[in-house]
């Protein structure tokens, strides 16, 4: 199964979507407990624009316990195809599950795109401001850093 695996993996990875695909399909039939695999099935769903067809593999392989570093992925992988599809509460959901085991800015980016799809413009501002004086090595934007913390959560307010 492993080499199987790592030529869909090559694939994918040249460009090959379709023919990956197919052989992610037939590895679940195969293996349906496998969480790599319906991770994998996932994503070759995924980067072919069907992101319907994605949603029971995300849902399977985190079901199934993947690696941290598989599984932070299969967080945003599932929150932002749930949220492409107007799936935007499932998004929510999924991406604060996330951030509440990794508290990692992606997911929290990908929570704000959810967010403004819900009408949450400030709470999604807020998150993407914060985000950026938080990791933003741009001096122009680290010259103001206090100023954005301070507002980030002040948008609607006169002084």
């Amino acid at each position: 199964m492993k080499d199987i695996l790592k030529k869909a993996i090559e694939l994918r990875e040249n460009g090959e979507l379709k023919e990956a695909n197919s052989i992610f399909v037939e590895l679940v039939k195969t293996y349906p407990d496998n969480a790599e695999v319906n991770y994998q099935c996932a994503w070759s769903f995924d980067v072919l624009g069907l992101e319907k067809e994605a949603v029971p593999y995300y849902e399977k392989a985190i079901e199934l316990g993947l690696p941290e570093k598989d599984l932070k992925e299969a967080y945003l992988g599932l929150g932002s195809t749930y949220r492409t599809i107007g799936e935007y509460e499932k998004s929510k959901e999924i991406l604060l599950e996330g951030i509440r085991k990794y508290n990692i800015n992606s997911l929290k980016v990908f929570l704000a795109m959810t967010l403004y799809n819900l009408g949450e413009h400030t709470e999604a501002m807020k998150l993407l401001l914060k985000i950026i004086a938080e990791t933003s090595s741009d001096e122009s934007i680290l010259d103001f850093k206090k100023a954005i913390n301070f507002y980030s959560d002040k948008l609607d307010e006169l002084y």
